[in-house]
């Protein structure tokens, strides 16, 4: 019996942490995944971490989603009035913006890992933060069409990229709760954008130039500032990381280890590629995004315009949006933590979806325009959570890391093509056609949910029967999120 045979295992962790350099080389796999860390010390890791790259995370894709839907503040401001587009022209900026969204959103996924996490985001993140400023100086609908594609292809890599970029630093019982950061940006940047909006309209004849013109400006601006921050505060390896010390680099890597099968190889295989482009979850998952996709970008591009039909002024309209937003950023955060804790998602995207058939029917089928407005908060409960606990969904459940880069890419391109979809069902107030369509859209999300939900179980009872040699292992796929010890999570 070895001398240390008795020791704790909390005691053999720090014991151990003074070989850290034997992990990165000389240890095996299996011993890697032997280790038990110090749970006190991960806490305190995971804060450190999280307080490194969850506020630059936030901060960009919040800057991303200001430039992308601060379109829906500026109309109300006679935007479309000065650079003569009519209607329909305006509707087609809002819908064009995703013909390069949903075409570059895979290529850029797949790309990360061969570019580099912070080369990649650097530099979309200064295309996109320059079109926004230019955006400000623009003088016709084509100019408006032109921005809005360059827009779209940078901004396609951001979200794919920054979800892949959580999946080299979290495990998979950790990651519903840093993909709410994220995706509660989007809810934020409501708030954020209905405020500053409200305030830089303020600017109308400054410098010569309409309120709406400074939006894209100081926007743009703030967006190459979360450039700098992309280049200097994400490492492309997060094991790595200048703010860690010898330990905390050894306990990385230790979790690195003990997910391997998670994260897979870093080769490229095409025989990956292929096995993505057929699975099932992605289509499951890609119908359910493109679903609540539709209320995401017709609900967070629309808002102010359909609070403006309600009889609200063009600054009140932006003002009233705040505390929809912030709303619907607190629900999020909090389902999100209770998804990590008991990982579950089906059962927490239906039961929001609920809400947001209720908020749909009160908003087509009552006139008050306080019931209205209330209904705005019950349409808020689903619109960021449904989106972003699918994403979360999607990531635990696909391996190794390029089936899962394509499969979050493609998963991406389906959802958003939501967004040319929604720029022409809400054309104008008071959107009966485009909340119809958003109602129509969660309940087809209801089903798709549901039977995601039952075939993930299915897959998890045939594992178990392969197990215990019940059955024989005829599948296809029998590696990857495919072993028969990966346990899906539903």
């Amino acid at each position: 019996m070895s001398p240390d045979h008795n020791i704790p295992l909390e005691q053999k962790t720090s014991i151990q942490k003074d070989h850290a350099p034997d992990l990165a080389g000389d240890t095996a796999d299996g011993e890697a995944c032997d280790v038990v860390l110090d749970p006190k010390k991960e806490t305190k890791l995971l804060a450190k971490l999280d307080a490194a790259f969850v506020p630059i995370i936030m901060l960009t894709y919040l800057s991303c989603f200001l430039d992308r839907s601060n379109i829906g503040n500026v109309k109300v401001a006679h935007m479309p009035e000065d650079i003569n587009a009519s209607d329909s022209q305006f509707s087609t900026a809002v819908s064009i913006f995703y013909v390069t969204y949903v075409v570059f959103e895979a290529p850029w996924a797949v790309l990360m890992k061969k570019l580099t996490p912070r080369n990649i985001l650097t530099a979309l993140c200064i295309v996109w933060s320059l079109t926004t400023i230019f955006t400000g100086f623009i003088e016709s609908v084509g100019s408006l069409y032109a921005t809005r594609l360059i827009l779209g292809a940078c901004e396609a890599g951001l979200f794919p990229c920054l979800n892949l970029y959580l999946t080299m630093v979290y495990r998979r019982e950790e990651q519903a709760k840093r993909v709410s950061y994220l995706m509660s940006c989007a809810a934020i940047s409501g708030a954020v954008g209905g405020l500053l909006a409200y305030g830089l309209l303020h600017m109308d004849g400054i410098g010569g130039k309409a309120g709406w013109r400074w939006v894209y400006i100081i926007e743009g601006l703030f967006s190459a500032l979360c450039a700098i921050l992309i280049w200097f505060g994400l490492p492309n390896n997060p094991a790595e990381a200048y703010f860690l010390n010898e330990e905390e680099r050894w306990m990385m890597r230790v979790r690195n280890e003990q997910r391997r099968k998670y994260m897979g190889s870093d080769q490229f295989s095409w025989e990956e590629m292929r096995i993505a482009l057929s699975d099932p979850k992605l289509f499951f998952s890609g119908v359910i995004q493109f679903c609540q996709d539709i209320l995401l970008y017709g609900f967070s591009t629309f808002l102010p315009t359909i609070l403006g039909g309600m009889g609200y002024n063009s600054l009140m309209s932006n003002v009233l949006t705040v505390p929809v937003y912030i709303w619907a950023a607190m629900i999020f955060v909090a389902i999100a933590f209770c998804s990590d804790r008991y990982s579950k998602f089906a059962s927490y995207i239906f039961t929001t979806n609920i809400f947001g058939i209720i908020g749909y029917i009160l908003l087509l089928t009552v006139k008050n325009t306080a019931v209205q407005y209330f209904a705005t908060f019950l349409i808020g409960i689903t619109t960021y959570t449904a989106v972003g606990l699918n994403v979360a969904w999607l990531n635990v459940n696909i391996a190794p890391q390029y089936r899962r880069a394509l499969e979050i890419g493609l998963q991406q391109t389906m959802g958003n093509c939501a967004g040319i979809v929604a720029g022409q069902v809400y054309r104008s107030s008071p959107y009966v056609l485009g909340n119809a369509f958003s109602l129509g859209s969660l309940v087809v999300s209801q089903f798709a949910v549901t039977g995601y939900g039952l075939y993930l179980r299915r897959e998890n009872k045939m594992k178990e029967q392969i197990l215990c040699g019940e059955r024989e292992d005829s599948r296809r796929v029998q590696t990857g999120d495919g072993a028969v010890d990966f346990k899906y999570l539903y």
